[in-house]
């Protein structure tokens, strides 16, 4: 399956999301956002780039807020982040997802500092810890929304790396739409077997309790036929004498001819190294705000 293939599927599908049921709007809706995210990139400054500059990228604006406790510097980091998702336009589920583990993890060390008997030092170190976190999810976000499949694992045999590390990659993407659409079926078959709720409750609480039980019964079928189908595939792989053809030179060199590292993607580098050396000369000139 294809970009343009998963992007015409969203596109003639998104009218039937219009409906009233909830159930099917949001495992529908999910669904069609996770294979969006797998395979058909929004664009954005970083879709355009060579995949090994956004793995460059990638690691220095991830490895970058470990390396400091100040702040000031961590907001300025966070910023950029926030920036650079935006601009690679990531969905609106994966923003959801970001929102509320960050809230999640805010609350929760609020809540131990709270027990605890925490001071105003505490609180300083939730606000450090979450801007980390923060700013690291968001040029993951950015990064790998921003490469398809083949872009990343051909990126990674570029770099060296051992191709099954980019079939395992190309594989899980792969295998994403199969795992959902197998979750769908199997979320079906609780629903079939069950009866209707009466009510939803006090703001859905007895619908949320279901769906959540529902969520957890799937997941053992849906573990093991996942480890029967991986199992299926890697003795097909071995039997075909998978990664021997990549063994070679000439191959490699063929399947990586289309990469081209240009002048942009040395911008994008030394401009990602210049702002967070920023961020950072900004933090000492303003130690008062660390």
């Amino acid at each position: 399956m294809s970009a343009t293939d998963v992007q015409q599927q969203t596109e003639s599908r998104s009218g039937g999301l219009q409906r009233k049921d909830r159930d099917g709007l949001s495992v529908e809706w999910v669904k069609l956002e996770l294979m969006r995210v797998a395979y058909a990139t929004r664009g954005g400054f970083l879709a355009a780039r060579d995949p090994r500059a956004v793995l460059g990228w990638y690691v220095i604006a991830a490895l970058a807020p470990w390396f400091t406790y100040d702040t000031t510097t961590l907001a300025i980091m966070f910023v950029l982040a926030a920036l650079s998702a935006l601009a690679a336009r990531i969905g609106p589920l994966l923003v959801a997802l970001f929102l509320i583990g960050l809230a999640g993890q805010g609350i929760y060390v609020l809540l131990l500092a709270w027990v605890f008997s925490g001071d105003a030092s505490a609180l300083a170190g939730v606000v450090d810890l979450n801007l980390k976190l923060g700013a690291v999810s968001l040029v993951t976000m950015a990064a790998f929304v921003s490469l398809d499949p083949e872009k990343a694992s051909d990126a990674l045999l570029a770099l060296r790396a051992p191709a099954f590390i980019g079939f395992a990659i190309n594989y899980g993407y792969r295998s994403l739409p199969v795992l959902v659409d197998e979750f769908h079926t199997i979320v079906d078959g609780h629903r079939v077997r069950s009866a209707p709720l009466r009510s939803r409750g006090f703001l859905g609480w007895r619908w949320l309790v279901r769906a959540s039980r529902i969520t957890v019964q799937s997941f053992y079928p849906l573990m093991l036929n996942a480890a029967k189908r991986t199992r299926t595939t890697v003795e097909m792989l071995e039997t075909k004498g998978f990664g021997h053809a990549m063994a070679g030179g000439e191959a490699r060199r063929i399947r990586l001819a289309y990469l081209r590292f240009g002048a942009a993607d040395v911008v994008l580098l030394v401009g990602t190294v210049a702002l967070i050396a920023g961020a950072y000369a900004l933090g000492a000139a303003f130690p008062v705000l660390g």
